[in-house]
């Protein structure tokens, strides 16, 4: 053994560790690093077996990270002389890679308790350390209690509410996940319409057309009823425009066994977009993900996702993701992990990848208070890489409005999360990327049948390109209104919106009617994919963070909605108006003009 002084501590290091894995070698003192109250809805239930194995996620601080996020809104900024300027992979990776001291730190700490490096797998910049251990090794190396948690759904979770680690290592590790982190994961709300074929409108018609008041493009009458393709390009403005740089790309994520169905794609093409028939999507496995082909197994959120986004956009080649890693902790299984952070394992696969799509849509999400503050911002420096090499993320707003659209106080879940459960709207996580809330009818308004999640992150504040429209919204709120539900002071979303209502797509054969903001994601997706290759053809970058420029140059660009609000929480909300609104953010898109705007 030998004693050595580590960033001022003294700790005890065994140079060849004895009795393999847990091995006790060390004698510094813990210290707590990171403590949280159960979310409402989860009790501890039971004790797992000493031998059931935990995925954990050592992420080392980013001391650079201040510099690429500099990068980041230079390149995003369509006024700065670096605007469409974006970083390479080894670029961003150089910037987010942490000190060659945290590296070593920690290296020490998990050879002490006999992980060799061979037992590990390290992010491409080395600001990750993923291991899989027993949970009995994971107790002792952080000083803590793993309990199989349920929540009230019936979901389990193998967590703990607080951990530590020697006191030397905390500068080192930012945090170490799955530990204190309760976020279930879920897509949001696609509502289905089981209706008889007879009951849906027909995608033809000879009717004469309806003006859109808020546009003022004229649309065919059945999109009043059932959304489809030629509804959204004759809203957005795309009627006539035919994508054709080689370059292009859009892409989509599925998570939870949801399956895009090639066979449902081509009865959908050959109703609703005839010119993509034959063609398809690329499928990327992301930890293991399928996509089975099965019919009796199609996914309504990965058709709905892959049918708009690449029906709008086509012929820019698509590509489908799909990701692993939800697997419920079942004692009566013998689940081998219980990782439920799909994000990170597609953020690690993207960020490792040299070859990303330039336009993705997501539709899932957590509440922002069932995931761990330190973990929300190291997911969102992840997405930030992604946006400063050019890549532009949509994600949807959710379907709660302002935290859950339950009426009932009974059984809203609208608490805090601290311990104190009062009353308060949850904002979704992620809210740091481009967000997309939801419209429905002609002329539009903000969506009715569910809410479009709306408001304001307790997280991250407001960043300077929103300042002038939130606190303009703000400052027209009636004095006290919602006092002390919400952080008026917060990063605010949506950003903008798109039709997230009744779309026609076909499901296992079927033609349904489907609803959600995780219609509108994927539909704003294949506009941003269009106006992509605008930019593509004429010799110039993608689009990437999309925020400081459609909040500057852009905004002229959009379908102000002023008619709906997002009722959650036992209250009604915000309300749509003029200018920007935390329902619909600054609008739907309007093609025909953006593509002016963004060049």
């Amino acid at each position: 053994m030998r004693i050595t002084l580590i960033s001022g501590f003294l700790a005890v290091i065994s140079l060849t560790p004895v009795g393999g894995w847990g091995a006790p070698s060390k004698v510094c003192s813990h210290k707590v690093k990171e403590t949280v109250v159960a979310p409402h809805g989860w009790v501890k239930h039971s004790v797992p077996p000493a031998d059931h194995t935990i995925t954990l996620r050592i992420g080392l601080p980013q001391p650079n990270f201040h510099i690429l996020e500099k990068h980041l809104y230079e390149v995003s900024d369509p006024y700065h002389d670096r605007y469409g300027a974006h970083l390479s992979k080894e670029e961003t990776e150089g910037l987010v890679a942490p000190n060659p001291e945290s590296i070593h730190a920690v290296n020490k700490w998990l050879e002490s308790h006999g992980i060799m490096e061979s037992d590990l797998v390290r992010s491409p910049a080395k600001d990750w350390v993923t291991l899989t251990i027993p949970v009995n090794l994971a107790e002792k190396m952080l000083d803590t209690t793993y309990s199989v948690w349920k929540h009230k759904s019936g979901d389990q979770l193998v967590r703990t509410t607080s951990y530590s680690l020697p006191e030397h290592l905390h500068e080192h590790v930012e945090l170490v996940q799955p530990t204190t982190m309760f976020g279930r994961f879920r897509r949001d709300k696609s509502t289905i319409v089981w209706a008889d074929d007879s009951e849906i409108a027909p995608v033809q018609t000879f009717a004469a057309k309806i003006l859109d008041s808020v546009s003022g493009v004229a649309v065919d009458p059945t999109c009043k009823s059932t959304i489809t393709i030629k509804c959204l390009q004759q809203l957005y403005n795309t009627v006539g425009y035919i994508p054709k740089h080689k370059n292009n790309s859009i892409g989509i994520t599925g998570y939870l066994e949801q399956f895009a169905n090639k066979q449902d794609l081509q009865s959908f093409y050959a109703e609703q977009r005839p010119d993509a028939l034959n063609s398809s999507f690329k499928f990327i496995s992301v930890n293991g993900g399928l996509n089975s082909q099965n019919l009796s197994e199609a996914g309504a959120e990965a058709g709905l996702d892959v049918q708009f986004a690449f029906g709008l956009s086509h012929p820019i080649p698509g590509t489908f993701f799909s990701t692993a890693g939800r697997p419920p902790f079942k004692p009566d299984v013998g689940t081998p992990t219980n990782t439920n952070e799909p994000y990170t394992e597609w953020l690690d696969f993207m960020l490792s990848s040299t070859n990303v799509p330039l336009s993705i849509s997501t539709s899932y999400g957590d509440d922002e208070q069932t995931v761990p503050e330190s973990f929300a911002r190291r997911a969102c420096a992840g997405f930030a890489q992604l946006g400063a090499r050019g890549v532009s993320l949509m994600f949807s707003s959710g379907d709660g409005g302002v935290g859950d659209n339950d009426p009932n106080p009974e059984t809203q879940q609208c608490f805090t999360n601290d311990g104190r459960n009062v009353t308060r709207f949850i904002p979704s996580f992620p809210a740091s990327v481009t967000v997309v809330g939801g419209t429905t009818g002609i002329p539009e308004v903000a969506v009715s049948r569910f809410f479009s999640g709306g408001g304001f992150s307790d997280y991250f504040p407001r960043p300077k390109y929103q300042d002038r429209v939130v606190q303009k919204y703000l400052k027209a709120l009636p004095k006290g209104t919602y006092k002390g539900l919400f952080n008026p002071n917060g990063r605010a979303f949506p950003d903008v919106s798109a039709q997230s209502d009744r779309f026609r797509i076909f499901l296992s054969g079927r033609s349904i009617l489907i609803g959600g903001t995780s219609a509108s994601s994927p539909a704003f997706a294949g506009i941003v994919a269009l106006l992509n290759d605008v930019r593509l053809s004429r010799g110039l970058p993608s689009l990437g963070f999309l925020n400081p420029l459609i909040y500057s140059k852009a905004a002229a660009g959009f379908n102000d909605i002023t008619i709906g609000h997002n009722s959650g929480c036992g209250t009604t909300g915000f309300n749509a108006t003029k200018g920007w609104d935390p329902v619909t953010g600054l609008g739907t898109p309007n093609f025909a003009k953006l593509r002016k705007l963004v060049v």
